[in-house]
């Protein structure tokens, strides 16, 4: 198997970082979950990326993306380090995985591990260090921020309830919403960007 030329893994990942960084802006609430609680596919260049080059590089274009995003952040950066975060985890483990079965199904497989681990990492990311510095940048006292979320289920008494109710399960359908993308863009365009890539 002929080596992915370096020059043209940086400009396929630069491509996908640029469509990655445009879709970061287009974010939208969905129902039974706190309207602060966006979802969008951003994350999709990223596996896709991932898939192709290798993890480096997916989670290059997850930095690059957020790094954008910090030119019109609403967060002061808070919300981009979170974004990272999880997509890293979801760029990392189905990178690694799919190096072992580069197969169709291994893609799918890989894509649906990196939403599992992307949900998990969300729990205790948030906990422990998003929601403080939420509260340090921003002045947002954690009952305020608690009660968005009771807003929505009034039951919910603690922050990790909070979060293991509606951030796991978001995070965990944004993951697997980027790969059943991924299985529709980038399984068709494999070859192509395959044959891109090992061309000198």
């Amino acid at each position: 198997m002929k080596k992915t030329f370096p020059l043209r893994a940086v400009v396929l990942c630069a491509m996908l970082t640029a469509v990655a960084s445009a879709l970061f802006l287009i974010q939208f609430t969905v129902p039974l979950v706190p309207s602060f609680l966006k979802m969008d596919v951003s994350d999709l260049p990223a596996l896709v990326a991932s898939l192709a080059v290798g993890p480096f590089w997916g989670v290059l274009v997850c930095l690059l993306k957020n790094v954008v995003g910090l030119l019109h952040s609403g967060t002061m950066g808070v919300g981009e380090i979170s974004n990272f975060i999880i997509s890293a985890a979801l760029t990392l483990v189905a990178g690694f995985v799919f190096r072992k079965n580069k197969s169709k199904g291994g893609a799918v497989l890989a894509s649906a591990l990196g939403a599992v681990a992307m949900a998990a990492i969300s729990l205790p990311s948030n906990l422990f260090l998003i929601y403080p510095l939420y509260t340090k940048v921003l002045g947002l006292p954690i009952p305020v921020i608690l009660g968005w979320y009771q807003a929505v289920l009034p039951s919910v008494d603690s922050l990790w309830e909070a979060l293991l109710i509606f951030n796991v399960p978001f995070t965990f359908v944004k993951g697997l919403l980027c790969a059943a993308l991924m299985a529709l863009v980038y399984l068709p365009l494999r070859p192509v960007m395959e044959k891109f890539l090992k061309s000198k």
